[in-house]
């Protein structure tokens, strides 16, 4: 659990900080409240930058874990706050929810978005994890 974790931080890290990358998280950023600002703040490509290399250190620090409980613990803290604010992008985003004969249905950017929701259960996992090798 914790390499696939490592291994998904590094490789959507590294993706963000390209030119595609940042341009496919525009629409994503953009609509979300709690995010929004920081596209107008360093604009899109530095912003997606800083993006990155945030899920970058989450993926050393919980690779540090390994060795050192306490970095983990602030890994997981770090995961912890980017997948709730990209869980709450199946809310904000639009096109994420399609509508079929009146039902609400997770379109296919909504159920690429709700794999983060997933992924905040396991950065709190992570945290408990590196907690009890901690003490």
């Amino acid at each position: 659990m914790i390499f696939g974790m490592v291994l998904m931080l590094f490789w959507a890290g590294s993706y963000k900080m390209t030119a595609q990358g940042a341009e496919g998280i525009i629409p994503l950023v953009s609509n979300n409240p709690l995010i929004s600002w920081h596209f107008k703040l360093f604009g899109p490509y530095v912003g997606s930058d800083i993006i990155g290399l945030t899920e970058i250190l989450s993926g050393v620090l919980i690779l540090t874990g390994l060795f050192k409980p306490q970095a983990g613990i602030y890994g997981g803290a770090i995961a912890v706050v980017m997948f709730f604010i990209t869980s709450t992008m199946v809310i904000t985003t639009p096109g994420s929810i399609t509508r079929v004969n009146g039902m609400g249905y997770m379109s296919f950017l909504g159920l690429f978005l709700y794999k983060d929701v997933l992924n905040l259960g396991v950065s709190f996992y992570l945290i408990s994890y590196f907690g009890k090798k901690a003490v």
